[in-house]
Order: structure tokens, then C-alpha cells, then sequence
């Protein structure tokens, strides 16, 4: 099989668990992204989270305004700058965030089950490796 077929299926695989798992908490896996990306740093604009992300800021709006819904985000206009707006996490989005990253690691664990402790660690290293490129700079991808 190839590479790109394992991998595929593979993230089709995560995908399934990860979605199982954050289902209780009312967020998928790119809502996830977001609280992680918002409680990673000082709190910031839409656009910048935006930006982190890769993701267009139309939807980054809509993605936001879902989460604000939810109660798990909160929008507030910027102290220096009224056309922009800071978004950070609520009380409820941070107890979220914890148990939701409670969940999704499990859901890694049950993927990485079948091998053992050191092969699941040498895996990691080496996706880490191919995706966080030194010649990069380092942080693609992250969180």
C-alpha cells in the first residue's frame, strides 16, 4: 500500500474517533482547533486567530458566531481599535476545552492501541518531523 493511502485512511480514522469522542461536548474537531488556537495565546482579533488557523475570515466569522452560540466564546470590541473584534474563551469554552482535550486524547490512544508504546512514540516523532520542518520555521500546523 502507499503512503498516501495509509495516511489517508489513517486520518479518516482519527477523524471517526476524534468525532465520537468531542460529540458530548458539542464541538468537532475544527472547533477544537479554534478553542485550542484562542487558549494558546493572549487574546487576540478574529483575523489573527484567522490567520494562525489558515482559515478565510468569512468563515472563521461564521465558525466564531457558532461558538459564541454555544457560549464557549466571547467577542468584545478592541480597546485601541473599535473596527476589531477580540475573541476569547468563556468560563464554559475553557471547562469545555480541558474535557473536549480529555476526549480527543483518548480517541489518539485508542488509535494508536495496536502498537506499542515506543512505535506509537517513533510515529509521532516522525509526523511531527515531516510536518514541523526546521527549514519551515518550525510551527506549521500548529496547535
Amino acid at each position: 500500500m502507499t503512503l498516501g493511502y495509509l495516511l489517508k485512511h489513517a486520518q479518516h480514522r482519527m477523524v471517526e474517533l476524534n468525532t465520537g469522542a468531542l460529540a458530548p461536548y458539542g464541538i468537532d474537531g475544527r472547533d477544537l482547533g479554534i478553542l485550542l488556537t484562542l487558549a494558546g495565546h493572549e487574546p487576540g482579533s478574529q483575523q489573527q486567530a484567522a490567520k494562525r488557523l489558515g482559515i478565510d475570515r468569512t468563515t472563521m466569522v461564521a465558525m466564531l458566531d457558532a461558538l459564541e452560540r454555544k457560549g464557549l466564546v466571547a467577542r468584545r470590541p478592541h480597546a485601541e481599535d473599535r473596527r476589531r473584534n477580540v475573541v476569547e474563551l468563556t468560563e464554559a469554552g475553557r471547562e469545555t476545552l480541558r474535557l473536549a482535550v480529555e476526549a480527543s486524547r483518548a480517541a489518539e490512544d485508542e488509535l494508536l492501541a495496536p502498537l506499542t508504546p515506543r512505535a506509537a512514540g517513533l510515529l509521532r516523532d516522525a509526523l511531527r518531523t515531516i510536518i514541523l520542518r526546521p527549514e519551515d520555521g518550525g510551527d506549521a500546523g500548529k496547535p
